[in-house]
């Protein structure tokens, strides 16, 4: 089986600072485009939130005559900030997350006390919920929505044009998977994502949102559904789920808690909005507090 796949061309960009690949796509019969997994620069130390990545995503836009038709986030990350709300308001894009955010949000609107008045968490901030299966347009381009939840509740994967972008489910294949111990992360169900997604023709295409370059090898972002049924480290086409759902969680057991997933998670449930500045003019980000003195 052939995976069919339309002209588009695939720009992508890269933040060192938290290894997140974006990547614009173009429709390049209308110059019509969608962004995947925007950055929004934030130095934790300072609390100052910086908007170059993104404008360099503007730039080019603007260089090439594009226009922004999506925003696609593939899941409400824990280790950057989205710039999905300042783009929103520069190019006039619609955001677009799985229906799974709202999950999310009820379940973070709890752990950073987060009023009625602030977040309602059915939904708000994005500008269109996707259901699994949904189809949608870039242009020409045809999209598809596929659920892929076990990392978080709403992560979806986006196969575009016969191009496949999985947000954070797998890695390269060195690499092998997402952790899955966030508040409605599960193994078990990562696994049967994934096997969602090796249904898909071996040549598909697949593009990461991270690459954490192991053993110091050159940074790579795409690989094929076929390489990954092959190679990779923790769910190959041959592996058991009980194999896999082991392994996972002893890797997870191991795992620091990744340093901006305070900030991020509060700011990615807002889609990229930040928290509303309080009666002194400023915006906070909460951190919960643990142990005891």
């Amino acid at each position: 089986m052939t995976t069919q796949q339309q002209p588009m061309h695939i720009e992508m960009f890269f933040d060192n600072d938290s290894s997140t690949f974006s990547y614009l796509l173009v429709d390049k019969s209308s110059n019509m485009a969608a962004l995947i997994d925007p950055v929004l620069d934030y130095d934790a130390a300072a609390g100052m939130v910086d908007t170059r990545s993104a404008d360099q995503i503007l730039a080019y836009l603007n260089q090439h005559e594009l226009k922004l038709q999506w925003i696609l986030e593939t899941h409400a990350h824990a280790d950057h900030l989205s710039a999905a709300h300042y783009l929103r308001q520069k190019t006039g894009a619609r955001v677009g997350i799985g229906e799974g955010i709202r999950k999310v949000q009820q379940t973070f609107k709890v752990v950073f006390n987060i009023g009625d008045e602030e977040l309602t968490a059915k939904g708000e901030c994005f500008d269109h919920l996707f259901h699994d299966g949904e189809t949608f347009q870039i242009g020409a381009l045809t999209g598809r929505v596929i659920n892929t939840p076990g990392h978080t509740n709403d992560s979806v994967s986006y196969l575009i044009a016969g191009h496949l972008f999985v947000g954070d489910s797998l890695f390269m294949p060195d690499a092998g998977t997402a952790r899955c111990d966030f508040p409605g992360g599960d193994a078990a169900v990562l696994y049967q994502s994934i096997q969602r997604l090796y249904q898909l023709p071996d040549d598909t295409p697949m593009y990461m949102c991270h690459d954490y370059q192991p053993n110091g090898r050159e940074l790579r972002y795409k690989t094929t559904v076929g390489e990954q049924k092959q190679q990779n480290i923790h769910v190959a086409a041959k592996t058991e789920q009980q194999d896999f759902v082991q392994k996972r969680m002893a890797r997870d057991a191991t795992l620091a808690v990744p340093r901006l997933i305070y900030p991020s998670v509060q700011v990615n449930i807002r889609a990229g909005k930040l928290p509303t500045a309080e009666s002194n003019g400023t915006a906070y980000i909460k951190i919960p507090l643990k142990g005891a003195l």
